[in-house]
């Protein structure tokens, strides 16, 4: 007579979460010292036992650790330095917002196709602004001007700033600061999680927090030390809940094998994730896949292995705001990638509101 074993059930292993963003060594500009919040990251790097220096300016970091530049600019994406925002010109923030609203510079995580490859150049280390209360008296000018027209502010241009808010905490005075501004109204957008510090806040609704979306096939592929989409999901219900304005940007939008299939379940899996109260008021922003011959060049140098297509005879020029020309998708491809995506937007959020293409 054989014995027979049960098969005991396959265990599921429960991912971690995305851990907080950690440097691993921190610059101080001296004068930073001098305000409340400089004050507090230094507690934090002391508390952590994270290594730091003293540097003259947040603008020239040099001598990072690294013997290739290949390990330079990796080690360069795990340092932070701690700064003034000096210049409190806001540059337009077209077409998110009227204007970016600087808070920090550079970001923790490793997207292939990001556009800070080369905007932040040979400067690729984050940076974070102490005198958050000059920004926002710069923000009140702007909106005075602007008056009586509401003035939109975008907090991630340069950087994802809720991946550094542990660190920080200048979301929340900004947040803070538009709650009590009847004109003046915050954005910004994240491919992190760590929402739970704001959720308490009294936001008014002046706040549109967004959330960055892909299909599985790129976000698996090009958004290393990123969290997970699912993380991304929860993390926009909790937003909802607590009464904000949602939105996501889907960027880049990436024509690939099986594109269709990966968008359409992009699409059906946020309608099945999120709360009923997410639909009320949603905004989706669509970004297609673009780049520049400097990109192309420094993301190849970056990434060798990178699956990332930048063929520019399949692509067509585009002229760009900064003087170089953008290659992007053809005219058929874009119309396609558009229209189908809409087409699963409505499907799916029928009250929802389509921003822009681009």
């Amino acid at each position: 007579m054989s014995t027979v074993t049960p098969k005991r059930p396959a265990v599921r292993r429960q991912k971690r979460p995305t851990a907080p963003f950690m440097p691993e060594l921190v610059f101080f500009e001296p004068n930073a010292l001098n305000y409340p919040k400089g004050e507090r990251i230094m507690e934090w790097v002391k508390s952590n036992n994270i290594p730091y220096r003293m540097t003259t300016s947040h603008n020239r970091i040099t001598n990072l650790p690294g013997e290739t530049e290949s390990e330079q600019y990796k080690i360069a994406k795990r340092t932070l330095v701690v700064g003034l925002r000096k210049t409190l010109t806001f540059d337009q923030s077209k077409p998110s917002a009227d204007y970016a609203i600087p808070i920090a510079t550079g970001c923790m995580g490793h997207c292939h196709y990001c556009y800070l490859q080369t905007t932040l150049g040979a400067k690729p280390y984050i940076r974070v602004y102490v005198n958050t209360d000059d920004v926002m008296d710069a923000a009140k000018k702007y909106i005075e001007e602007r008056s009586p027209e509401i003035t939109t502010f975008e907090a991630a241009c340069t950087s994802d700033p809720l991946g550094l808010e542990h660190i920080t905490g200048s979301l929340e005075e900004l947040i803070n600061f538009m709650a009590k501004e009847p004109l003046g109204r915050l954005r910004f957008v994240t491919k992190y999680q760590h929402v739970d510090p704001l959720l308490k806040l009294q936001h008014n609704g002046h706040t549109r927090i967004r959330f960055s979306v892909n299909a599985d096939y790129v976000i698996k592929n090009f958004e290393p030390a990123t969290a997970r989409f699912e993380e991304r999901i929860e993390a926009a219900g909790k937003v909802a809940r607590a009464g904000y304005p949602l939105g996501f940007i889907i960027a880049p939008i990436i024509w690939h094998d099986g594109w269709q299939e990966g968008y359409a379940e992009l699409l059906s899996k946020l309608a099945e994730a999120l709360p009923p109260e997410a639909g009320k008021g949603l905004t989706f922003e669509m970004i297609q896949h673009r780049f520049t011959k400097t990109a192309k060049t420094v993301i190849e140098k970056r990434y060798p292995k990178s699956k990332l297509e930048m063929d520019i005879e399949k692509r067509k020029k585009k002229w760009g705001r900064w003087g170089q020309n953008k290659y992007v998708y053809p005219d058929e491809q874009q119309t396609a990638l558009r229209e189908f995506i809409t087409e699963r937007i409505f499907e799916h959020f029928p009250e929802g509101k389509i921003d822009y293409f681009t």
